[in-house]
């Protein structure tokens, strides 16, 4: 990802394509007198809102017992 850096009033003036060159993956830093106060960059595309639930996951009856040897060594008998 580049970065260039223009000026307010060259990006009050050519924001359509400035815009067009960060649709494009470039990022633009917006100046004032020299300074660095601003950054121009893309959006990122929005996600596909996740479905709850999981069809492939399987619980067994037993999950949560805890095999002899780990009872005893957390002092439950």
């Amino acid at each position: 990802m580049s970065s260039k850096a223009v000026s307010v009033h060259d990006a009050k003036t050519h924001l359509s394509k400035l815009l067009v060159r960060v649709t494009a993956g470039e990022t633009i830093v917006i100046a004032r007198g020299g300074r660095p106060v601003a950054r121009l960059v893309p959006i990122e595309a929005p996600r596909r809102p996740r479905r709850p639930g999981n069809d492939d996951v399987r619980v067994h009856a037993d999950f949560d017992r805890l095999p002899a040897r780990l009872r005893r060594s957390f002092g439950m008998g």
